[in-house]
């Protein structure tokens, strides 16, 4: 098995938050991508897509302060169908908007507690992301069993 390296731009607190979600959304039948590059240039901590074509982005928050300094969270309304917020148990849902959904996460797994309305994407911005989403997803794969590869 090859050995996973670590991204480096988060804090200990978001990488346990997205392990936790990565696995409750596997087991919701969701393909997971941690820093995903959005057409916009924005980078979803987590975009995720399943068997039906359905697109989430999660956006991690460890502090009330890293709610607060990001401004950018409302623009990933235009690249999936449903948004969510993953924060961790010690942190006050509060400050996450209400019409967001909305995860409590640690690093064994995650509970979602709200779902947002669906805002159905696009059909040509769902075949654009699903198959950046490809893409992204095979050239990781392709670091991982080749890591001398260059990008």
């Amino acid at each position: 098995m090859p050995e996973i390296r670590a991204d480096g731009r988060q804090s200990e607190t978001a990488a346990m938050i997205q392990r936790g979600v990565g696995r409750i959304l596997r087991a919701s039948g969701f393909a997971c991508l941690p820093e995903f590059t959005l057409a916009s240039g924005r980078r979803a901590d987590i975009m995720a897509l399943n068997g039906d074509g359905e697109i989430w982005i999660v956006e991690i928050k460890s502090s009330p302060q890293d709610f607060l300094s990001d401004g950018k969270w409302w623009e990933y309304w235009e690249y999936c169908d449903r948004l969510y917020f993953a924060i961790p148990q010690t942190m006050d849902d509060v400050l996450i908007p209400a019409d967001t959904g909305l995860i409590i996460a640690d690093q064994f797994g995650a509970d979602i507690l709200r779902h947002p309305v669906a805002q159905p994407l696009h059909a040509s911005r769902r075949k654009a992301l699903t198959l950046a989403f490809a893409r992204a997803a095979a050239l990781r794969l392709h670091g991982l069993y080749d890591p001398l590869v260059e990008f």
